[in-house]
């Protein structure tokens, strides 16, 4: 009876024991299901041809990872727009809430209903990263965080970063919020084609306020040849980030390093990176049309939140702008889907064999090249690349388009001749806008020009 008493304890313990280890393995088995869509903190990297905008190296480049403050990059680049269509000025003062004031760091210290000039606030992003800085941006511009995210997503979609969700404006941690190392380094792209005197502000080594001063995070500038910015960023999901433009020696490349271990071993993979692969960068002129995005031209294409909206919390997964859809009372229209205008002949040749010039298009009449207002969606290295980029156009907005007249002008430039492809005739300001809008929303490069 001892013998069988002491088997039936040692059963009901291994029983219990096989019980705990179920249990534990269902736990783990959920914890899995809920994070396998989220991004691993794990390396990925790419290296771009600024010029040309083809990959020199890749790793992971478009698997989703976490930002971090590289998030603040679109923040600027939404603020950049605000400063262009004359909404504020590098003096405007923004005004800080309690929320912006309550970030954590890093952060400049702000005190809720302090001000700060948009210039100071530019400074303070690019150098500290402030948080509370980049909120008050968001909630300046769009009333608060959760409507300007929706912006931030619909204009990343509008220019390119097709697999970016962003969910706030800081960078700080949200499982919502995703990108790619393909997708910042359009970012980078866009903001220099986009904004070529603001992004200077990238370069900053250091920034003085209230008597302090305030060093870059970014260390790569003056210890890398060529490097003029942009942005670093790290939470511990994301571990340690960055995106750098170097331009050196007629070439330029955009890269990006995200999930270093270390801020002292991303910059020296960087640093790697741009050794082993600057070499291949071309040396020749600019021949691919970066797109900038249709938020950038006209008040229009920039949602806002309707009256009395309240800040809805934003979905979980990356927002699908095929749809139309409603974030936190903010519409975003839906976005078409089509292939990207690519500024090389191989795509004029293809253009034309498949048709869509039937013949030379016409130069422009002189009320159009010297009145009025155009637009324009390229200046490509030849006149065929030039006349293939305007076919598609039309094609692809042909409403838009029907009473405007196309023509390819030459320009020199540091002894090459690049093709504007333009589109002249439009009756106002409006209409030129409007046409960028509908380009832009089918990945076409556009700049309404008076």
């Amino acid at each position: 009876m001892a013998y069988g008493s002491g088997t039936r304890r040692l059963a009901a313990v291994f029983l219990a024991v096989s019980l705990i280890g179920l249990a534990a393995a269902s736990a783990d088995d959920a914890d899995a299901k809920s994070k396998k869509d989220a991004p691993a903190p794990a390396y990925a990297s790419i290296v771009v041809d600024a010029k040309t905008g083809k990959v020199l190296y890749q790793s992971n480049a478009d698997a989703r990872r976490y930002p971090a403050s590289l998030t603040k990059m679109m923040t600027l680049y939404l603020l950049f727009e605000a400063v262009e269509r004359k909404e504020m000025t590098l003096a405007t003062r923004l005004k800080v809430s309690e929320n912006a004031a309550a970030q954590p760091p890093s952060k400049l210290g702000l005190k809720p209903g302090e001000t700060i000039s948009v210039k100071d606030a530019i400074l303070a992003v690019v150098t500290r990263s402030a948080n509370d800085v980049a909120v008050v941006i968001a909630e300046n511009l769009a009333g608060t965080e959760a409507a300007f995210a929706a912006r931030m997503t619909a204009t990343a979609r509008s220019i390119g970063m097709r697999n970016t969700t962003f969910r706030n404006a800081s960078g700080l941690p949200d499982a919502g919020q995703v990108s790619t190392a393909r997708d910042m380094a359009v970012l980078g792209r866009a903001l220099q084609e986009r904004f070529p005197e603001e992004y200077r502000y990238f370069s900053t080594r250091s920034f003085v306020w209230k008597d302090h001063t305030i060093g870059n995070h970014n260390r790569l500038l003056g210890k890398i040849a060529g490097v003029d910015g942009i942005k670093t960023g790290y939470t511990r999901a994301s571990g340690f980030n960055l995106v750098t433009s170097v331009n050196r020696d007629n070439g330029h490349v955009v890269a990006v390093v995200l999930g270093g271990k270390t801020g002292k071993s991303r910059d020296a993979q960087m640093a790697s990176l741009i050794e082993k692969h600057f070499r291949k960068a071309s040396r020749g002129p600019k021949t691919d049309a970066v797109l900038v995005a249709a938020a950038a031209l006209g008040k229009a294409a920039i949602p806002r939140p309707r009256p009395g909206a309240t800040a809805a919390p934003l979905p979980t997964a990356p927002l699908d702008l095929t749809k139309s859809i409603d974030v936190a009372g903010v519409p975003i229209p839906a976005v078409a889907s089509a292939k990207r205008v690519r500024s090389a002949d191989p795509i004029a040749e293809l253009a034309l064999a498949e048709g869509d010039i039937d013949e030379e298009l016409p130069g422009p009449r002189k009320s159009l090249a010297e009145e009025g207002w155009k637009i324009q969606i390229g200046a490509l290295p030849t006149k065929a690349a030039a006349l293939s980029a305007l076919a598609r156009a039309r094609k692809a907005a042909p409403m838009a388009l029907a009473q405007v007249q196309p023509y390819a002008e030459a320009v020199e430039t540091k002894g090459s001749t690049l093709y504007r492809a333009r589109f002249g005739g439009f009756d106002s300001k409006e209409a030129a806008r409007s046409a960028c809008v509908q380009l832009a929303n089918r990945d076409f490069s556009c700049l309404a020009l008076r």
